[in-house]
């Protein structure tokens, strides 16, 4: 028969118990990780979001007790009356490991099934399994470290938020559908059959309200919804850090997004400087072949078009050829430059060609097209060094707008720095590089749609210079948008709004929609 709650009440986690502790009584409350039975003595670790503790039920001290603990099993429900004790031997692996708890109470409040998986840090479990029995899941260490990390973030950011001179303020979850980057989720209205509410890409509306009514400085932890294909970085809904400000230019919005994330990285125990890195867009695509770049590591791109020119023919090429020296990637073997050039073709490579820089010479098949001293400027080019292997792409013109040889000899830099391990030596993977991109083009050609759609939103500013353009050369305007990424990883972006009526209406009219449309 399970034994009920009554008046117990818990005093102390168990994963909270240290030396300190020693002599006290405690009540003690959460799931049996382990059992082992030693015959006098019976051990189990008493798991709680906290941590483990050691809980020991001696049959000379508490005869009934100990009777009742060999009928526990692993995730049954407890509650501990006991006292805490110093370890005969300490265990340094966990936090608890100098104290146990002497049981002289045992209350067992559920049992459980066997459960499919073991709840430790690492499992063999399937995804589908572990999504299945998600619950059992989340007891494990991990996945409670991760929630209690995002709860401090979190935390931390409202903190902040709030010293900065920002409201919070909670919009609207059913509103209308606003032109942004996914598709809506609708949801049907009872008292308007036929009609539909949408879920918010982004409280983009909302929050430009607030503006214009004059509150001046706004954030919201927000709920946000796209109906868009899955990805690592994609999901259906997620939370984001809501921000805008009145009368603003770009630097006053990285000056305050700079202090959150100084805070932010606090929690985690990193220090970071700032002010950070900024970059502009086109540049970021010419050194590093992305417009979201990793800058723990070299491996810069050079354009060594003009050197592949006079072999334009008989190489059968087009577009551009960008080159990268990759650190010590001379040692690949014959079998593995064949799966870097698959790789290449993958990413939407035409060709792909290699050279070897050995201590006593430059080898590459590129010879023959170009001559040893054409090879051996584009190495020079590459800025490689001995024992690294220089690739060069080649790739059409243009993708939506950016060159095409960068973007896929960016993917390549990414690919070849973790196919080398570059990533995970510790000089580049204990590493924090934050940079801010600016001066994105405003508008993409989208190859689905035939036409020029906003690369962010229909509301990005324009800068000044560029307004002539508009209708004449799109694909020259730039726009007063900006990333921030962190190591390779778009943490988030922002803009500068457009104010003026008239730009605004031209901006719709540029992407084809009607004033009426607009209007609406």
């Amino acid at each position: 028969m399970l034994d009920t709650l009554g008046n117990l009440k818990r005093t102390h986690y168990a994963g909270a118990l240290r030396a300190a502790h020693e002599g006290q009584s405690v009540v003690l409350m959460g799931w049996v990780a382990r059992r082992r039975d030693l015959g006098n003595l019976i051990f189990i670790d008493l798991r709680d979001r906290e941590g483990i503790a050691q809980i020991v039920f001696n049959k000379d001290q508490s005869p009934s007790t100990h009777a009742k603990a060999e009928t526990l099993r692993s995730e049954f429900v407890v509650a501990i009356e006991g006292r805490v004790v110093r370890r005969g031997k300490a265990n340094p692996e966990i936090a608890t490991g100098e104290v146990e708890v002497v049981a002289s109470a045992l209350h067992i409040l559920n049992t459980s099934a066997t459960p499919p998986f073991v709840i430790e840090d690492e499992i063999n479990a399937s995804e589908e399994t572990r999504l299945r029995y998600r619950y059992l899941d989340l007891r494990r260490a991990k996945p409670q470290a991760n929630l209690a990390l995002r709860h401090k973030v979190i935390l931390e950011i409202r903190n902040a938020m709030s010293e900065l001179g920002f409201y919070e303020v909670e919009t609207p979850m059913l509103t209308r559908a606003t032109p942004e980057g996914a598709r809506d989720y609708l949801v049907p209205s009872r008292v308007h059959p036929g009609q539909f509410y949408a879920l918010p890409q982004s409280p983009q509306i909302f929050k430009q309200i607030l503006m214009i009514s004059g509150l001046d400085r706004y954030f919201q932890i927000a709920r946000c919804f796209r109906d868009e294909d899955l990805r690592a970085d994609r999901q259906p809904d997620f939370t984001q850090l809501d921000v805008e400000m009145s009368f603003a230019r770009p630097d006053d919005v990285f000056e305050v997004i700079e202090q959150v994330m100084q805070r932010t990285m606090r929690v985690i125990g990193a220090e970071v400087p700032a002010p950070f890195r900024r970059m502009l867009h086109k540049d970021a695509i010419r050194r590093y072949g992305s417009d979201k770049p990793d800058l723990r590591f070299g491996m810069e791109l050079a354009d060594v078009t003009p050197l592949f020119e006079p072999a334009r023919e008989t190489l059968k090429f087009e577009g551009s050829v960008f080159a990268l020296a990759a650190t010590g990637g001379a040692a690949l073997s014959r079998k593995q430059l064949d799966e870097l050039a698959e790789k290449a073709k993958a990413f939407g490579a035409r060709a792909m060609y290699t050279i070897k820089v050995a201590r006593e010479r430059i080898a590459s098949a590129l010879a023959k097209n170009l001559g040893d001293d054409a090879v051996k400027k584009i190495a020079e080019a590459a800025g490689a060094k001995t024992g690294d292997l220089v690739v060069a792409v080649a790739a059409q013109k243009q993708i939506k707008g950016t060159d095409a040889a960068a973007l896929v000899t960016g993917q390549m830099r990414l690919h070849l720095a973790e196919k080398l391990g570059i990533l995970r030596s510790p000089e580049v993977s204990n590493r924090w590089e934050f940079v801010w991109l600016t001066g994105f083009p405003l508008f993409e050609w989208s190859t689905t749609e035939n036409r020029w759609v906003p690369a962010q939103h229909p509301f990005t500013g324009i800068v000044e210079e560029d307004l002539d353009k508009l209708e004449t050369a799109p694909w020259e305007v730039r726009s007063k948008g900006y990333d921030l990424v962190l190591n390779g990883v778009e943490l988030g972006s922002g803009s500068v709004r457009i104010h003026r009526a008239d730009v605004q209406a031209r901006i719709f009219r540029a992407i084809g929609l009607s004033d009426e449309q607009a209007k609406q």
